[in-house]
């Protein structure tokens, strides 16, 4: 995989074009005025790593006139590598302290519903006809190394790489069905605490999910219930 769009690619990222590549595909390929990563026949696959909202105005361009695919990776186990020293400091390490590491698990699990803190900037194309979301839950190990200037907000340490160990599992998001299919069963009318409560997620992702699912013509606002918005599904999403 050579091309134009590989100068600042992160090895998570080019290990998740490998993962996901298959016999045929073309790499880095230009449409347009856009490079996409991979090419699969008439399907257009970017893979995205965090921040939909600076693909925003390419995935809205194509979607126009192409099928395309965003591959988007949600952590759900990290292991943490940092070097043994221990405390961050300005001076370079030694070759022997280079060679020596910690390594431990990050108490921080991501869930699939996390998919709505990104899905915020993109919500009018998850129904989209030709546009699919497809989640990789996947398992990796971050490196870190130590930097005196960022301890303020890091405690000194910043990430130098992350390294893809394995996808746990996936789900694919191509239709209005395959959304509704994330919301609890039972749920004939709710707002954002009841559905923060169902889906035992925090009430500002519940209302990301609120706010993409509605967006996208899944649910629909039906009221008030007190102060507080009331939602059901959409008749014709």
């Amino acid at each position: 995989m050579t091309g134009i769009g590989l100068l600042n690619e992160t090895a998570l990222h080019a290990s998740l074009k490998q993962w996901y590549s298959r016999p045929g595909d073309r790499f880095e390929v230009p449409v347009g005025r856009f490079v996409i990563d991979i090419v699969r026949d008439d399907l257009l696959i970017e893979v995205q790593t965090r921040n939909f909202s600076a693909i925003k105005p390419k995935l809205t361009a194509l979607a126009r006139s192409h099928r395309i695919r965003l591959v988007y990776p949600i952590i759900v186990e990290k292991w943490i590598v940092r070097p043994a020293s221990g405390r961050p400091t300005s001076r370079r390490p030694t070759s022997g302290e280079d060679r020596l590491s910690t390594r431990r698990r990050s108490p921080r699990k991501g869930r699939l519903e996390d998919v709505f803190r990104e899905a915020v900037s993109i919500p009018l194309l998850l129904c989209h006809r030709n546009f699919s979301l497809h989640v990789l839950r996947i398992r990796v190990e971050e490196t870190r190394r130590p930097e005196e200037k960022r301890r303020w907000r890091s405690k000194g340490w910043t990430v130098e790489e992350r390294r893809l160990l394995e996808v746990v599992d996936q789900r694919l998001f191509q239709d209005p069905s395959d959304w509704r299919d994330l919301l609890p069963e039972g749920l004939e009318s709710f707002t954002t605490i009841d559905l923060a409560s169902s889906m035992g997620i925090g009430r500002d992702l519940a209302q990301k999910a609120a706010y993409c699912l509605r967006e996208a013509g899944v649910i629909e606002q039906a009221g008030k219930r007190g102060r507080s918005l009331l939602y059901r599904l959409a008749s014709t999403p």
